[in-house]
C-alpha cells in the first residue's frame, strides 16, 4: 500500500467548517457503534476528528473484507458521490468523534479553488493505492502482501517508539486475511515466521510490534532468518 500522505483535503475542510464556509454535524460513536452501514442511503462525507474507525465489506458468502482503517484527519465515504446505497459498513474501533457533510454542500463547495484541488488530489491518491494493492495483489505472494498491510498499519494507526511501531489496537487474524487476500492459517503462520524472525513481537500490553528497518529489508528482498533465542521477560528481537 501506498505511504503518501494525503492530509490537504482534511485540514481543507475542517478550516472550512471552522470558518462556517461548510456547514456540517457532529457524530459521536462509542466501540461498535456504526457510522453507516452497507445499503444504507446515506449521501454523507465524513472528517475523522478523533478516534479510529474500519470500513467492512461481505461477500454474498458471508465473509468479512477490511477495506481499511480511518484516524485523525482522514476523509471517508466519498463514494455516496455516485447517488448509490452504500457498499460497505464503517463501524467505530475506538470512542470516536466525526464530522458529517452533505455532499450537495461538497458539491457546491468545490466552487472554491482550494478544496476542488485537494479533493482531486485525496481522489488521484485514492485511485493510486488501488491500483499499487490490485498489483501487488496479482504479483506479490501473500507474505509479502502481509508485510506491506503490516507496515501500513502500524505507520497509519501505530505508536513510533524510535524505530518500532506499537498497533495497540487489536486486529483479528480473520480481518488480516481480508486484507491479504488468504486464509486465516496462512495469516497465523506467517505472523509466527516474521516472529521468530524479529521483524514482529507480542508484548502483554500491545497487539503487536513492528521492527520497521526489518520490515522493511524483508520488502526489497532480504530474507528471513531466524532471530537470537529471546532473554527472559525481555524483547531483544526487536532492538
Amino acid at each position: 500500500m501506498s505511504e503518501i500522505m494525503v492530509e490537504g483535503l482534511g485540514t481543507t475542510l475542517r478550516r472550512m467548517i471552522q470558518e462556517a464556509a461548510l456547514h456540517a454535524s457532529t457524530l459521536e460513536l462509542t466501540k461498535h457503534d456504526v457510522a453507516y452501514g452497507c445499503l444504507d442511503e446515506d449521501h454523507s462525507i465524513y472528517l475523522v476528528e478523533r478516534g479510529q474507525l474500519k470500513a467492512v465489506t461481505s461477500t454474498r458468502e458471508g465473509k468479512e473484507c477490511l477495506l481499511g482503517i480511518y484516524t485523525a484527519g482522514d476523509v471517508f465515504g466519498e463514494l455516496c458521490l455516485l447517488g448509490r446505497e452504500r457498499l460497505e459498513t464503517v463501524t467505530a474501533m475506538t470512542h470516536t468523534i466525526v464530522k458529517r457533510i452533505s455532499s450537495a454542500r461538497i458539491i457546491a463547495a468545490l466552487a472554491n479553488a482550494n478544496l476542488r484541488e485537494e479533493f482531486v488530489r485525496y481522489l488521484t491518491h485514492r485511485l493510486f493505492e488501488q491500483q499499487q494493492f490490485i498489483t501487488n495483489l496479482i504479483t506479490a505472494d501473500s507474505e509479502y502482501r502481509l508485510a506491506t498491510i503490516l507496515v501500513h498499519l502500524g505507520r497509519k494507526i501505530g505508536t513510533r517508539d524510535g524505530h518500532l511501531l506499537r498497533i495497540e489496537e487489536r486486529i483479528t487474524q480473520e480481518e488480516l486475511s481480508a486484507m491479504v487476500g488468504t486464509t486465516r492459517s496462512r495469516v497465523g503462520f506467517f505472523l509466527k515466521r516474521f516472529c521468530q524472525a524479529g521483524l514482529v513481537a507480542r508484548t502483554p500490553d500491545c497487539f503487536l510490534v513492528l521492527n520497521e528497518p526489518r520490515l522493511h529489508n524483508f520488502l526489497i528482498g532480504t530474507p528471513l532468518t531466524q532471530a537470537p533465542a529471546p532473554l527472559a521477560h525481555r524483547q531483544p528481537v526487536l532492538r
